[in-house]
């Protein structure tokens, strides 16, 4: 499985700002830039794009919805 760096280095950056924001705000930078980083690569690393799936495993969704649905 490919994970997708793009969505780890943006929860990363988007939490280093915002823990550098907490950091100016609150005072202690280092400690809120560090749990900033933290929480933004736990995010980053938990949000995936959805893979597009072959024709075979659509139809075979399809009829599994089809036969809920009935």
């Amino acid at each position: 499985m490919e994970r997708k760096p793009k969505f780890t280095g943006l929860g990363v950056a988007l939490g280093a700002v915002l823990g550098a924001v907490f950091g100016l705000v609150v005072g202690h930078m280092g400690v809120w830039l560090a749990v900033g980083v933290a929480i933004g690569m736990a995010i980053g690393l938990t949000v995936r794009r959805r893979e597009p799936q072959c024709p075979e495993c659509a139809a075979i969704h399809r009829a599994h919805e089809a036969r809920r649905s009935s």
